[in-house]
């Protein structure tokens, strides 16, 4: 039997999200750490690096949807593998703060163009009936990047920093390139049908209005006129709060607050990362058979549940509470928010919309890592600044449970849907 083209892509999808994971996402804590203690740097000044990756998204999101709608996915990720691992290298040559920046910039420009919003946008073309469990395996990849973080730390460790950051760069380009290959635009293009299933002329032919349910598709300007869209937006950048700062932060509090080694941290780490594996797998079922906001909304209570367990952990208990809340709820909710959103507004404008919720949500990503450096340096610990972010990511728990589906934009001819 053959294999639908979607599948394909997917398979490319995870493995680029798993080379960005671990040589990128949940590793850049570690070099954080060893930047740290090497130059004598602030924890408000590497953690700026951060924000910079969130803000480059949030600027060039917009026009990085209007290119994804109009073009495709192919030639933008090809491009940002290229630029991910050309920032990787630049970034083992760095001697200044502004050097550090400046790597960081094109390592961040790399990974929006082959990342996770591109590649979302590329697999949400392929999928309707399929797309939480298609989105879920895309996300197993960057889960299972995690995992790896413990090799990529004790190489930084043993190696050098310098020298695993060049390996990453050239390793990237290496095994990237020929993964953005495979990505095309749209099934249609190719005489294909999304989800790989031919529609039967029988059924197709007679529908029954009463309970006709066609795919919504909304423009960019009418997603932007509904409540759902900045609900959307403002509950997943309030997850992405915690995300952020624990990426950043985790191992270099562990490290101050316990007196951890950074491959030690690193280890909860890596569970931490098991558990996400465990929730993206339960997420395309729970995906499938409950209504995704409700879902998002309780793990929005584990992931301010599983920081404060990490901001006041006393020994090993408590980190591993943190590790499990935190990787089941990352897991099940990260590859819900676009899947979220293409059920909501559709195949038609998903790359302006995503581009234009990615303005919104950076915020999160920016404020996370800031916060709970800034606090870090003015109390001498992460302390508050966690406390604070837990607090604020426990509000995304109500504003998830408060973004219904909106009514379908009105089209003429069309069974006039309301919400659901």
């Amino acid at each position: 039997m053959k294999i639908f083209y979607g599948w394909r892509m997917v398979m490319a999808a995870a493995s680029l999200q798993f080379i960005q994971s671990m040589m990128l996402h949940q590793a850049f804590g570690a070099y954080i750490a060893v930047l740290i203690e090497q130059k004598g740097w602030s924890k408000t000044s590497v953690s700026g690096a951060s924000a910079m990756q969130s803000m480059e998204a949030a600027i060039i999101g917009p026009l990085l949807g209007w290119f994804l709608d109009k073009f495709g996915a192919q030639g933008v990720i090809k491009i940002g593998v290229i630029a991910f691992g050309i920032g990787f290298i630049l970034l083992s040559q760095i001697d200044t703060l502004g050097q550090f920046y400046g790597a960081v910039v094109v390592i961040a420009i790399g990974a929006s163009m082959a990342g996770y919003f591109p590649l979302n946008v590329a697999v949400i073309q392929w999928f309707e009936k399929k797309r939480a469990r298609a989105l879920s395996m895309v996300g197993l990849g960057l889960a299972l990047g995690g995992m790896f973080v413990p090799i990529v730390a004790w190489s930084i460790q043993y190696f050098g920093w310098r020298e695993t950051a060049f390996t990453c760069g050239v390793v990237a380009m290496i095994v990237g390139f020929p993964l953005a290959c495979v990505f095309r635009r749209r099934p249609e293009d190719f005489g294909m049908y999304i989800d790989g299933i031919k529609p039967d002329p029988k059924t197709s032919s007679a529908i029954d209005l009463k309970n006709y349910r066609p795919e919504p598709e909304f423009t960019a300007k009418q997603a932007l006129r509904t409540r759902s869209f900045w609900l959307l937006s403002i509950g997943h950048g309030l997850a992405l709060i915690v995300v952020t700062a624990v990426n950043t932060h985790a191992i270099n509090h562990m490290r101050i607050s316990l007196d951890y080694t950074i491959g030690h941290a690193s280890v909860f780490i890596t569970l931490m990362t098991f558990f996400q594996v465990t929730g993206v797998l339960l997420g395309g079922y729970l995906g499938d058979k409950f209504e995704k906001r409700r879902v998002a909304a309780i793990c929005m209570l584990m992931h301010a549940g599983g920081l404060l367990m990490l901001t006041y952990a006393t020994g090993t208990a408590m980190l591993v509470i943190f590790a499990v809340a935190h990787g089941l709820a990352w897991g099940i909710r990260g590859p819900f928010m676009q899947a979220i959103r293409a059920d909501y507004f559709g195949r038609k404008s998903i790359g302006m919309i995503l581009g234009l919720s990615a303005m919104l949500t950076a915020v999160g990503q920016v404020s996370g890592p800031l916060l709970a450096g800034v606090m870090g340096d003015a109390t001498g610990n992460y302390k508050l600044g966690f406390t604070v972010l837990a607090m604020i990511a426990a509000t995304g728990s109500v504003v998830f449970w408060m973004a219904r589906k909106p009514a379908l934009p009105v089209v003429v001819g069309a069974p006039i849907q309301t919400a659901d």
